[in-house]
């Protein structure tokens, strides 16, 4: 009998991996869904993302990450031999961070953001899934199930102080071309979804169950 591919999701920002419900993968892979952990006290991001490959218990796995948890699962291969890492709705580098966010770093402005402010849940899913969300305020409430301050401040920092500036060529790039949270204009080197917005894990799961497969197995 041929062992099944173990193959982690790792949900965005602040989201919980109820984001994948809408993903179903063919029995020759075997899904585990992780969540985010609380960080401890001024844990780096490489610390971190250590620390999470510790949920890993199969050699060799795909890692499939949304967004932050894009970012993050390119950390965790660093730790662990992987079969594949797979991103989507999220960058390779920080050369890929919108203009917005790279000022945000050099002029440190990031401190200023009102993280208990974002624990509104209006506000999160604005930070976390782009500008229009007013119609879908309801399933947020369902997905964004993280509003520690402590997380909210280590991931924002995290994202926009991510230190990798060369992309690992290996990494499979899925993006929209109408994410309003990491423009397209941005983005090199990625499989392009026609109308895919920075939530199409919810909105373009067709696409994702029909194709996945396939970027998995190649």
């Amino acid at each position: 009998m041929t062992p099944k591919i173990p193959v982690y999701f790792m949900p965005g920002l602040a989201a919980s991996s109820l984001i994948f419900e809408r993903i179903n993968l063919p029995d020759e892979f075997e899904v585990h869904l992780l969540e985010w952990a609380i960080p401890m006290e001024n844990e780096s991001l490489s610390a971190y993302a250590k620390r999470m490959t510790l949920s890993i218990k199969e050699e060799n796995p795909v890692l499939i990450g949304v967004s932050f948890g894009g970012i993050l699962v390119q950390e965790m291969a660093e730790h662990i031999k992987v079969k594949k890492v797979i991103i989507i709705s999220s960058v390779k580098s920080n050369k890929e961070l919108p203009l917005r966010m790279r000022i945000a770093k050099s002029t440190q402005a990031y401190k200023l953001i009102p993280v208990r402010l974002l624990a509104n849940v209006e506000s999160l899913a604005k930070f976390s899934f782009g500008k229009k969300i007013n119609k879908r305020l309801v399933l947020y409430k369902k997905y964004l199930s993280i509003r520690d301050y402590k997380y909210l401040n280590w991931a924002i920092r995290s994202v926009i102080l991510w230190e990798r500036v060369v992309a690992n060529p290996n990494v499979i790039h899925i993006h929209g071309d109408s994410d309003d949270v990491f423009p397209i204009k941005c983005i090199d080197n990625c499989i392009v979804v026609k109308g895919g917005t920075h939530i199409m894990i919810l909105n373009k799961f067709r696409w994702m169950n029909d194709n996945l497969p396939d970027f998995i197995r190649k």
